[in-house]
């Protein structure tokens, strides 16, 4: 049986960078994310694309891809898409890591990501605060959405995709995130 190599976030920080690489702090265990493909990256885009034309006229907040968040002292996750309410970003550090969950995190499922660990940083994500995650099924063509004080759904591409707490009038077709 192998042993893990726990990281302090101080080591974490002291990573070299690497063009193309992107580290994850999972509870003091070094995890790198792996190259994303088109079809993720596509339904990544087109999330990113409707939060941002919703939420930024309106002064809701900022939608970030690919942005790090320290949600503990040990943990240090990167989501394909987030947002983050605008007063919330009072005060942050904008060169530094945000140093709490984003208010929705979205996740899209690649064909190599396991059950476990999708599971893994839904419960982080949510544990440090973040009100909903999405987790976005591209081949399924399906989001799970997870909030806070455990509700769960699962919306198909015939549903409607809404945050009616977080982005109050936000709505869009689940099947076109997978156009």
């Amino acid at each position: 049986m192998g042993t893990k190599t726990l990281l302090t976030l101080e080591e974490f920080d002291q990573l070299p960078v690497v063009e193309g690489v992107l580290y994850e702090l999972d509870e003091g265990e070094l995890a790198t994310m792996t190259e994303p493909m088109p079809r993720h990256n596509f339904a990544r885009d087109n999330i990113a694309d409707f939060l941002r034309v919703f939420a930024h006229p309106r002064k809701l907040g900022r939608v970030c891809v690919e942005t790090g968040y320290q949600l503990s002292p040990e943990t240090v996750r990167i989501p394909d898409v987030s947002f983050v309410l605008a007063e919330s970003l009072r005060g942050v550090d904008l060169d530094r890591r945000i140093p709490f969950a984003p208010a929705v995190a979205v996740e899209v499922v690649s064909p190599t990501d396991l059950a476990q660990n999708l599971a893994r940083r839904v419960d982080q994500y949510l544990a440090a605060g973040a009100r909903e995650v999405w987790v976005v099924y591209p081949v399924l063509r399906e989001v799970h959405i997870f909030r806070a004080g455990g509700v769960a759904s699962i919306l198909g591409p015939d549903d409607v995709l809404e945050s009616p707490e977080l982005l109050p009038g936000f709505s869009d077709a689940v099947a076109q995130l997978f156009e």
